[in-house]
């Protein structure tokens, strides 16, 4: 195992918070294998780049020497989790749950290191509990603690329902970490009032409590919301390697080193160093996180393949583009804002329109989608201006 200080410094990357901080230090002080809980409920059988990012961290601390306790939750998935919902959720029949453990299981051992992992099913205890042991759990917390959740509180401001159900499943996952005994647990912001009260239950239990490790939630392709598939801005981990390479070279260069801390653990400052000085291009960067993704997910060699076959087709662009039109534009004369150029370009037939395309994805600016109305267009060399697949022009501003 790595020294404290070194671990200490790896977990801390791309994390929201660390509760409390210090106990995780006394914690590696233990000189032996910690067990890091993560818990999921089976909703559905694809899991996205977002599911991964705990994930990565568990993984992150098997690589530090510690040991990954996965918990499936086919019982909580029965209840539903109403983090971050505005209205209760609809109940899962056992089938659908079974689907969907079965696809997740096989899809997290592309993260995991499945010798370094115990598989938990939380219907193996919660299932065996009577209505006497219901009863004791929920002596454990108060109607007022619960209603502190955001979640919890809006609904009940506004006079949404909230099922007596609800409330159970906070204490039903903390419980868990009661039964695999757990040192620390990984989750999302979303689930930070689960992971804390299972602190509290462990302590009742005579158990030290976990440590909490709150992770952010990862934005999806287009920059700005929660990674969703509903959203359409999402990564699937089963995509093709062509798919997840494509998708991950159409993300801004901020959000690349957002998915380099948080999916491949790395310290971006020094990424962010090398591009600032010019001494690597940004579209190289993302090409090598492109390349990492899709191997991860498939094979090295699949992912070698995908960047190979995105860069003959980038290079192919860039000829074809060779005999588009140009038009030359002095920097005085550029509208501030892009749906203005391109109506100005011609590309557009008003303002709105450009809007529209925007929003739609099919503005493009060398190869990259453009959605922000105030990106500042390169200045110097010719750069490639596309709205759809049949308007491009080269375009150089002096």
């Amino acid at each position: 195992m790595k020294e404290i200080d070194q671990q200490l410094a790896a977990i801390q990357r791309g994390v929201a918070d660390i509760i409390p901080l210090e106990e995780l230090n006394e914690k590696l002080k233990l000189g032996r294998p910690l067990r890091v809980k993560f818990g999921v409920d089976p909703t559905a059988p694809d899991i996205h780049l977002g599911h991964t990012v705990p994930l990565s961290k568990l993984r992150q601390l098997q690589d530090l020497g510690h040991l990954a306790v996965l918990i499936i939750g086919d019982f909580t998935a029965r209840i539903g989790d109403p983090s971050g919902r505005s209205a209760t959720r609809p109940q899962l029949d056992e089938a659908a749950i079974k689907e969907a453990a079965d696809s997740y299981t096989e899809q997290v051992f592309k993260v995991l290191d499945a010798e370094r992992t115990e598989v938990h099913y939380n219907s193996t205890w919660l299932g065996a509990l009577d209505t006497q042991a219901i009863v004791r759990l929920g002596a454990q917390t108060t109607v007022a603690r619960m209603l502190e959740r955001d979640d919890f509180a809006k609904r009940y401001k506004a006079g949404t329902p909230i099922g007596i159900h609800e409330f159970l499943y906070p204490l039903l996952q903390a419980y868990d970490s009661v039964e695999v005994r757990a040192d620390i647990e990984v989750g999302g912001t979303d689930q930070t009032f689960n992971l804390l009260l299972a602190r509290q239950l462990q302590k009742n239990a005579g158990q030290p409590p976990q440590v909490v490790v709150v992770l952010p939630l990862l934005e999806g392709t287009d920059g700005t919301q929660k990674m969703s598939k509903s959203l359409a801005n999402h990564i699937g981990v089963s995509e093709s390697p062509s798919e997840i390479f494509g998708k991950v070279m159409s993300i801004s260069d901020d959000l690349m080193f957002r998915y380099y801390e948080l999916l491949d653990g790395r310290d971006i400052a020094p990424l962010r160093k090398s591009v600032d000085s010019g001494a690597v291009h940004p579209m190289d960067l993302k090409k090598q996180l492109g390349e990492i993704l899709a191997g991860r997910f498939h094979t090295e060699a699949e992912g070698e393949s995908a960047r190979q076959s995105f860069e003959q087709r980038f290079q192919k662009r860039v000829i074809e583009a060779e005999s588009l039109p140009e038009v030359v534009l002095a920097a005085a004369d550029v509208p501030p804002r892009v749906p203005a150029l391109l109506k100005v370009l011609d590309l557009v037939a008003s303002n709105s329109d450009g809007r529209r395309m925007m929003q739609q994805g099919a503005v493009r600016i060398d190869g990259d989608p453009v959605k922000d109305e105030e990106f500042a267009v390169p200045r110097g060399a010719a750069v490639l201006v596309q709205v759809g697949k049949r308007r491009a022009l080269r375009l150089t501003i002096k």
